[in-house]
């Protein structure tokens, strides 16, 4: 790069400024959020409205899978950190999120100041979420975050749906309790895909020498969401109807790559 003064590389995540998004920061939590609203149109089970929602985590995508579930009519009632977790019955709203972001984002606190801002929240130290009675769940924070002990206490509270925000948040083994128990599941490869398909976004508007704007984006990340859904459907879906959806993401991620390797004379 230097020697040759140029750069042939791609870079995504640009600052607006200079040839970035609108909607990048939102993807992930929000394209998590409308994977796991087809995943319920597909089950019967309706959208998200009505539903009571546990997330885990408190950074970028967490924050916005709330946001983005509080629109669509769920009830988030929690967020956690390393340190442990905010139980809100009566859910968050856009004043506490706001704070939140504010929090985080800004003064980089910690998410058990958020009891002594608002009443009614308690704060859970060093535990996570997953034992709070909830309708569905977004482990947004860290890799193997729930194990087989939580992903039982998530059947226990009722739980119908978990999407993975975060990279891997469910052991093997607590995916395995999950489908056991007839518990939708959205894998990370699927559910938390929107935000490396808005960078794919960002680097379309570069090529065309143009910026959309946000909802535009958002609109086109909603199409790819249904789309990543409809394949794992087609690769997925049972005999009864159910949809095995990891088996699903599976097939359909090594279909388009065999394809792509037959048409180039590969194989």
């Amino acid at each position: 790069k230097r020697l040759r003064n140029e750069f042939t590389g791609v870079l995504t995540g640009k600052k607006l400024g200079w040839g970035g998004s609108h909607m990048r920061t939102e993807a992930t939590g929000y394209g998590a959020v409308y994977f796991m609203h087809e995943m319920l149109q597909k089950a019967g089970k309706g959208g998200l409205e009505g539903k009571t929602v546990v997330i885990s985590g408190s950074g970028n995508v967490a924050l916005h899978a709330a946001e983005k579930c509080m629109a669509m009519g769920a009830t988030v009632v929690s967020l956690s950190d390393s340190g442990g977790t905010i139980h809100d019955p009566a859910g968050l709203d856009e004043e506490k999120l706001a704070w939140i972001k504010d929090l985080k984002d800004v003064k980089r606190g910690r998410i058990k100041d958020v009891s002594g801002q608002f009443s009614g929240v308690d704060f859970l130290e060093g535990k996570g979420p997953w034992a709070i009675p909830c309708d569905l769940a977004f482990p947004c924070a860290t890799q193997n975050e729930v194990g087989a002990a939580e992903a039982k206490a998530l059947v226990d509270g009722g739980c119908v749906a978990v999407a993975e925000g975060a990279n891997m948040p469910c052991t093997p083994e607590a995916v395995e309790v999950l489908r056991a128990a007839g518990v939708l599941f959205g894998p990370a490869k699927a559910a938390n895909a929107g935000g490396v398909a808005t960078s794919g976004l960002e680097m379309s508007q570069n090529a065309l020498r143009l910026q959309w704007d946000a909802e535009d984006v958002d609109l086109r990340l909603l199409t790819i969401m249904k789309s990543i859904h409809a394949q794992c459907v087609k690769y997925g879906e049972r005999e009864d109807g159910t949809v095995d959806y990891v088996r699903g993401a599976n097939l359909a991620a090594f279909v388009k790559v065999a394809d792509a390797m037959v048409d180039q004379g590969l194989m």
